[in-house]
């Protein structure tokens, strides 16, 4: 086993103790990736050692300058958990001490797999292996507090700073939907943090399921019919914390809520 191999192990093992003791870091556990590939490495092996269900994947920004040095305007990340919408305001379990956010996003449902071989789709392809969406809220959160700060490679690093999902009601007739052009607010404790559309990202909502595609065939990962695409932070980054309450507003009357509770140690 090289040397490098050896930093991936490392540094993927200390992000998952992290988490299964829902315990702080002080620093970055290693030499941070100066690629994203070095960064996808980590996530990888993170993966294997977490060992439970991939559900779906998120889709963050890369801004500039990074998108430029890195050569992408996305990354991503695996989710593992998913709740589901069926009660008013259930709890979201963030990191204490690390880093916590609450993202009004449309989570797109993969209806099909893309067919093996095929590396590039256009945004109808794209379209075509989504057969719904969903209003929803991501839980960005990482026992590393600096993840963000620290830029791209670190993101990947620990899961795309992803703790799970939210999923509220479907819309209706999605495709006829405009929803990209819909606006979205977010509320924290009842007060405005943020508002967007989805139509501002690159190429939009269905934008970041073309890049999931594309990015997955390069990896070698094979989606799953009923994953989820978690398609980006319409209205922002939202730094929160536990005990407060995320409530997401779409347009035609769509809404979601949680709270957020102090992640537990397993």
């Amino acid at each position: 086993m090289n040397e490098t191999h050896d930093e991936t192990s490392v540094i993927a093992r200390r992000f998952l103790d992290a988490r299964r003791r829902a315990s702080p870091l002080t620093g970055y556990p290693g030499q941070l990736p100066d690629s994203l590939d070095g960064a996808y490495a980590i996530q990888d092996a993170a993966i294997a050692g977490w060992a439970r269900p991939v559900i779906g994947w998120k889709v963050g920004r890369i801004h500039l300058p990074e998108a430029e040095r890195f050569g992408a305007d996305r990354l991503a990340g695996p989710i593992f958990r998913q709740t589901g919408a069926v009660e008013d305001d259930p709890e979201m379990p963030v990191f204490e001490g690390g880093f916590a956010a609450a993202e009004s996003e449309f989570l797109l449902r993969i209806g099909h797999a893309p067919s093996a071989g095929k590396t590039r789709f256009t945004l109808d392809e794209a379209a075509d292996h989504i057969d719904a969406v969903h209003v929803g809220i991501e839980i960005a959160s990482s026992p590393l507090p600096s993840i963000n700060a620290l830029g791209p490679t670190s993101v990947i690093s620990d899961f795309g700073n992803n703790n799970g999902i939210l999923v509220g009601p479907a819309i209706a007739r999605w495709r006829d939907s405009g929803f990209e052009d819909w606006e979205v607010v977010t509320l924290i404790d009842g007060r405005e943090a943020g508002r967007g559309r989805a139509r501002a990202f690159p190429d939009g909502a269905i934008g970041a399921a073309r890049f999931l595609l594309e990015l997955m065939a390069r990896r070698g990962i094979a989606l799953q019919p009923g994953q989820w695409i978690s398609s980006g932070a319409v209205t922002g980054v939202h730094d929160a914390r536990p005990g407060q309450r995320v409530e997401a507003h779409f347009d035609e009357g769509y809404s979601v809520s949680c709270k957020l509770a102090a992640a537990r140690g397993e």
